[in-house]
């Protein structure tokens, strides 16, 4: 492998640097040479070097200057310093700002080979992890996360966006639109990306289960606790906490969350010790908390504390160009899993994926292709695996046209009263604040208005 790695060596003395290059460039690796920091720095740019021998003491920009900008600019560059004797302790304060070894003058050429060898295993070992990393980050990412919409584009951005902070991010979206894997996705990407993701369904438990959950308790805290156990607050340490449907947490709670979130201090049940804590903060709803708060069902200061960063991911039936993409992915997946030899979806049966609204969003069309493929035949999924949304299909068409009648209808009363929001809800009878809602949700204006 000698062969593939690329060593620059850095020294104002011609002696050194022929010296180096002499000895590295023997034992197989491919070496340059540069007589100043600037043309090591230029030389950088225009070539990935694996390891750099870098002298302290130059003229005009000194190793150390060159260092920083190396470790700014090319972090996965190896860098020792070379040193005299008189110049060690320089070259330690080197090592505690990203050296990672220095080299003594004079130099003996078995050391020299002895250290370089070294340290390209230690750099092959931190590039296979660093891949590693990077294949998990994105395989975490795009699970399930489809898409070549704008909207799936659009989220994606704000993904990598949001994962370069530290800050709580609020993430909505009706249920089965992936708002979990939207949450690992930014942690998968985030520098917690080593520590653990810790999720919890708020709704999934009752209030003093979830307390027990989230918080821990200490031995004989209640009936039952016949040991202390970890909550959710604990095992999130170093990593991400994810709070789904983080809407039904009971009030009382959310003051000892929001106390959590802002201290990043909690103590278990049953216990008086103060544990500190260190998580970042995800949570998601398919509720409006808006609504919540107005109704007194949720905190106002806990929402603010939640909503730094809020996503919104679009519900499937505004983004029906995934539909074909979703489909063909999932298709993949469960006729691995179930080892079945099916290529496609037909035109036929795909135009009834598209048609349909997917109440239940991504997660419903994934377990509709994953029902077809188990009951599938033949090696391409027809209309007849889809059959079971036949019924379905027939109600949204009802429904849509008896829509479409309403909406008529109300257009045509705004025309009469030349739009008097006033005049025209007493004319259909409901109040002025259903009428605005009603214009708003079908984005109803005179210059939209058919005659």
């Amino acid at each position: 492998m000698s062969d593939k790695v690329r060593i620059l060596v850095v020294d104002d003395e011609l002696v050194i640097r022929e010296s180096l290059h002499g000895w590295l460039k023997k034992s197989g690796y491919k070496v340059d040479t540069a007589e100043g920091g600037s043309a090591a720095l230029a030389m950088l740019e225009k070539t990935p070097y694996d390891l750099l021998f870098l002298d302290i003491m130059m003229p005009v920009m000194s190793g150390i200057e060159v260092l920083e900008v190396v470790k700014e600019d090319y972090p996965q560059t190896l860098v020792v310093m070379i040193t005299a004797y008189g110049s060690v302790e320089t070259a330690v304060q080197a090592m505690k700002r990203g050296a990672i070894d220095y080299l003594m003058k004079p130099f003996d050429p078995d050391q020299l080979s002895l250290l370089t060898e070294k340290l390209m295993q230690q750099k092959r070992i931190i590039d296979e992890n660093i891949f590693l990393r990077e294949q998990i980050a994105e395989a975490i990412r795009f699970e399930n996360l489809v898409g070549r919409s704008e909207a799936m584009q659009e989220l994606f951005g704000m993904i990598q966006d949001v994962a370069a902070t530290d800050s709580p991010v609020l993430i909505s979206g009706e249920t089965g639109t992936g708002k979990e894997l939207v949450a690992k996705a930014i942690h998968a990407k985030s520098a917690r990306c080593n520590g653990p993701f810790i999720a919890i369904n708020c709704g999934a438990f009752p209030e003093q289960l979830l307390e027990s959950e989230l918080f821990g308790h200490e031995r004989g805290a209640f009936t039952g606790a016949h040991r202390a156990k970890k909550g959710r607050l604990d095992l999130a340490h170093h990593g991400t906490l994810f709070l789904d449907e983080v809407g039904t947490v009971p009030l009382k709670m959310q003051v000892d969350l929001l106390r959590v979130l802002e201290t990043k201090e909690f103590h278990r049940l049953g216990g008086t010790a103060e544990i500190e804590v260190d998580f970042r903060t995800i949570a998601a709803t398919n509720r409006d908390l808006h609504q919540a708060i107005e109704k007194g069902e949720f905190r106002q200061d806990f929402f603010y504390r939640l909503n730094v960063i809020s996503l919104h991911i679009c519900p499937l039936r505004e983004r029906r160009d995934d539909i074909p993409l979703l489909a063909e992915h999932f298709l993949d997946r469960y006729s691995r899993e179930t080892n079945k030899d099916i290529d496609t979806i037909n035109q036929a049966a795909m135009t009834i994926l598209k048609q349909y609204d997917w109440p239940g969003n991504v997660r419903e069309l994934e377990n509709a292709i994953e029902r077809a493929v188990v009951i599938c035949k033949k090696r391409r999924l027809g209309p007849e695996e889809f059959s079971f949304l036949a019924p379905h299909l027939a109600a949204a068409a009802e429904t849509h046209s008896l829509e479409k009648t309403q909406v008529a209808h109300i257009v045509k009363v705004l025309k009469e009263f030349d739009w008097n929001i006033t005049k025209a809800a007493q004319a259909l009878e409901i109040n002025r604040v259903t009428l605005h809602k009603k214009i708003k949700k079908y984005d109803l204006r005179p210059d939209r208005a058919s005659s």
